[in-house]
């Protein structure tokens, strides 16, 4: 009952919905040239043959999945793949590091006429949802259509469930409509069960298997010159009073490590104006990579307001602290900078990725710090001692690589829907193509 009642509660929305995309446009929060795709008006014309529709609401979701399309890309290369997601940053994202034969579209909002019109023009074979941006209007009606749908890295915070327990008439249709759901691990394959989510089952996090991030080597080699053999750090994918706090520990460090350079990565680079704004306020000398700021002598701190470039500044760094996790906003991948060479440092709240810090904890890899003096401790420590940072970051890596497993976890529980779209090629032991393609006679 509640499905249908949702369905005619959205129905008359769209001219509310129109002035509602339209102020977001002003706002720099949907693209001006795409923002129609949030109609359901397609931007691309649908390609022949099978398609794989991949929905991650945004950039930490379609960073997961970039390594499983990687490997289907070289095991089925007759797949087709649509992904959607909802934010700028993550089309940015998605536009540099898509494969051939990838495309994005900005996901409509939850309406049924727009939701209709997007499933008309691409009717996808196959739909993969990524962690627990579920829409009702969007997942019922793709499963209408007799589209199988997989759930992964299905995952729910305390909030997010607390609330759905609320609505069991509404999300129970919904997870029950997915065919498969895989769970990061067995807590939350435990809340989905309860919510009415069938055939669950715990295989790890798939943000574990992702590949090293990018790294511009020229512009690498160009920063770490500018910074020479001064003393650095990095805070990553901060949000809003991290940023305050790493410009704390600079101060704390700064007469002990002399030319110390802290460098900033928010993780909502929109935010720059006003990061900049506020460490300026505290007397900082800064330089903001949106505004091509070099770093100089008399740099402190260097805010890399910029999307995508994570990689390069975990392997300029060598100590990284992962944002979100002082924050209360559940941390970010703790992998991505042990992949890179960095001894890692986060704090206590790590809910979005429970596993990879349990993995980094037990390998020795990592340490968590509560507060900005255990900030500031913790990254003295390291930078008074370069053997102890080594031996953290060859931990880390170590536990990095045994993440990647997840990933042909994953591969193998989607087969049986894959292998009805297209016929897969052979991979190793190392994950690796060591066959033909072979087409079905």
């Amino acid at each position: 009952m509640l499905p249908q009642l949702y369905r005619l509660a959205t129905l008359p929305l769209s001219p509310l919905a129109v002035v509602y995309l339209k102020w977001r446009c002003r706002r720099g929060k949907e693209d001006p040239l795409r923002w129609r795709e949030r109609r359901g008006i397609p931007g691309d014309a649908r390609p022949p043959g099978p398609l794989l529709w991949i929905h991650a609401a945004s950039v930490g979701e379609a960073t997961a999945m970039l390594a499983l399309i990687d490997r289907l890309r070289q095991t089925r290369p007759l797949i087709e793949i649509l992904v959607t997601t909802g934010t700028t940053a993550s089309a940015r994202l998605l536009e540099r590091r898509l494969p051939a034969r990838a495309r994005h579209q900005f996901i409509p909002l939850d309406l049924p006429l727009w939701v209709a019109r997007f499933l008309d023009h691409w009717r996808p074979d196959l739909a993969i949802w990524v962690e627990s941006e579920l829409w009702p209007n969007l997942v019922l009606r793709t499963r209408a259509r007799d589209v199988p749908m997989v759930l992964v890295n299905g995952r729910l915070s305390a909030r997010s469930y607390r609330r759905w327990l609320m609505w069991p008439g509404l999300i129970g249709p919904m997870l029950g409509a997915f065919a498969r759901c895989l769970a990061p691990d067995e807590d939350q394959a435990e809340r989905l069960r309860r919510l009415g989510a069938q055939r669950v089952e715990s295989i790890g996090d798939l943000k574990a298997a992702a590949a090293a991030l990018p790294v511009d080597e020229d512009e690498f080699e160009r920063l770490d010159r500018q910074i020479g053999m001064r003393p650095r750090w990095l805070a990553a994918s901060t949000h809003a009073g991290e940023e305050a706090v790493a410009a704390a520990v600079h101060r704390r460090l700064a007469a002990t490590h002399r030319g110390l350079v802290t460098m900033i990565a928010p993780r909502h680079p929109i935010r720059g104006a006003e990061i900049a704004a506020m460490l300026t306020g505290l007397g900082m000398r800064i330089a903001r990579r949106s505004a091509g700021g070099a770093i100089t002598a008399d740099t402190e701190i260097y805010l890399a307001d910029t999307m995508g470039e994570l990689g390069l500044l975990y392997r300029l760094a060598g100590i990284a602290f992962v944002g979100g996790s002082l924050a209360v906003r559940g941390g970010h991948n703790p992998f991505e900078p042990a992949r890179l060479d960095c001894a890692v440092l986060h704090g206590p709240d790590m809910a979005n990725c429970t596993g990879m810090a349990a993995a980094l904890a037990a390998a020795g890899a990592t340490e968590v710090v509560a507060d900005e003096a255990e900030l500031a401790r913790a990254v003295s420590g390291l930078l008074r001692r370069p053997r102890l940072r080594a031996e953290r970051s060859a931990a880390g890596a170590r536990a990095a690589a045994a993440g990647c497993g997840v990933l042909d976890a994953v591969d193998e529980r989607l087969a049986p829907w894959l292998d009805r779209l297209a016929p897969a090629r052979p991979v190793d032991a190392a994950g690796a193509v060591c066959g033909p393609l072979r087409l079905p006679a």
